[in-house]
């Protein structure tokens, strides 16, 4: 049996930089390779095959680009591998009778992994550091123990900026379990009505999440189908490089670190840097410090302001907004030098839209201000 592992890395600054080198010469053969296949090829009436691209290599390394040999040659022939298989899998689209296009060039920081084999790959989990050749030794952490042997590993580059390595085509004996007797033994039946209900008569309830969210999910896709595509969209988008962990981990008080995990904000900003960079955008972090606290029309910087203490007004110049708004225009003005507000905003809180729920009885289209009593009221 097969298994792999995932474990987070944590590269220092030089091991980074070579990564990201070795990324992005694997991102030029790739390119390179491509050329070779469909542009040249084409051209010429030439078939090659992946053994043709694969020699092609070596020849790369001597002639054309000397900096291949700084990446681990198993790591190029993967670069190849993974062209093909590319190439491969359009094919079988074609044969389907699918509409395809052809292989498109990966723009810069969008090649996001390397594959290394067994031969150049050492885990020590005792000193929690991986090892990979051209590279070097790396912090990881390594949450639980490997069993078999390791055939390889991908290391590969989240759009968080995270680094993670998985450790792949492990090796794990079957355990016997033929001679074991016993009740320890269960039939499970699925269902509707009843999501699983095992053959000790335990029912787990269908939670229904679709029944839970599907006017809202109706709601969206209708006013997703008036838009048009490309309108309104922002070409660069600024946001505070939040320390998420410090604050969930070392708080006293476990009720808004619990909310700071629920509304999943690393999570949010992942999504959004993978999107912008889809789309050829850019998505910036910026220092958090005082943005909450300084005024974005003044400068006039107030430390003694309360988490509770939901409108910004200056006491220098007497700007009074909603205070996550006044954090935002600052979080702009870091990078873009932007004074003042468009617009000015009214004193109050935001309002904040509630939406429908068989218990309380809620309307979508119902709002009520930020810490109301509507708000506080129990279904």
């Amino acid at each position: 049996m097969m298994w792999s592992y995932k474990f987070r890395i944590y590269p220092n600054k030089s091991v980074e930089e070579k990564l990201e080198e070795s990324l992005e010469i694997s991102r030029w053969l790739y390119h390179r390779l491509l050329e070779e296949e469909i542009s040249n090829a084409r051209k010429e009436g030439k078939k090659i095959t992946q053994k043709y691209t694969q020699t092609l290599i070596v020849k790369l390394k001597k002639d054309e680009n000397t900096e291949l040999k700084s990446v681990y040659s198993k790591a190029l022939q993967k670069v190849n591998y993974q062209l093909w298989s590319n190439v491969k899998a359009l094919s079988r689209l074609k044969k389907n009778g699918k509409k395809t296009g052809m292989l498109r060039y990966k723009k810069k920081g969008r090649y996001k992994s390397l594959n290394y084999n067994q031969s150049v790959l050492s885990i020590d989990p005792k000193s929690n550091r991986i090892s990979l050749s051209e590279i070097g030794s790396v912090k990881a952490k390594i949450h639980r123990e490997i069993e078999g042997k390791a055939k390889g590993i991908w290391v590969k580059k989240y759009p968080s900026s995270k680094w993670y390595a998985m450790i792949i085509q492990v090796q794990v004996e079957k355990q016997d379990t033929t001679q074991q007797t016993g009740n320890r033994v269960v039939g499970l039946d699925m269902g509707i009505e009843k999501f699983v209900v095992d053959s000790k008569k335990t029912a787990i309830e269908n939670p229904k999440h679709l029944d839970k969210t599907i006017e809202r999910i109706k709601l969206l896709q209708r006013k997703l189908s008036k838009k048009k595509k490309g309108s309104n969209n922002y070409y660069m988008i600024y946001v505070e490089n939040l320390n998420i962990k410090g604050p969930v981990m070392k708080g006293k008080n476990k009720t808004p670190h619990q909310r700071i995990l629920d509304a999943s904000w690393e999570e949010f900003i992942g999504m959004r840097s993978y999107k912008t960079e889809g789309v050829g955008k850019t998505l910036t972090k910026v220092s958090p410090q005082y943005t909450s606290k300084k005024c974005v029309v003044c400068g006039e910087i107030t430390t003694e302001r309360k988490l509770s203490d939901r409108v910004f007004v200056c006491p220098e110049c007497g700007w009074e907004a909603d205070r996550d708004y006044n954090a935002s225009l600052n979080i702009l003005k870091i990078k873009t030098g932007v004074e003042r507000p468009v617009a000015p905003v009214e004193r109050k809180p935001l309002l904040r839209t509630i939406y429908y729920n068989k218990r309380s009885g809620f309307g979508a289209s119902l709002l009520g201000e930020a810490g109301s009593p509507l708000l506080k009221r129990k279904g």
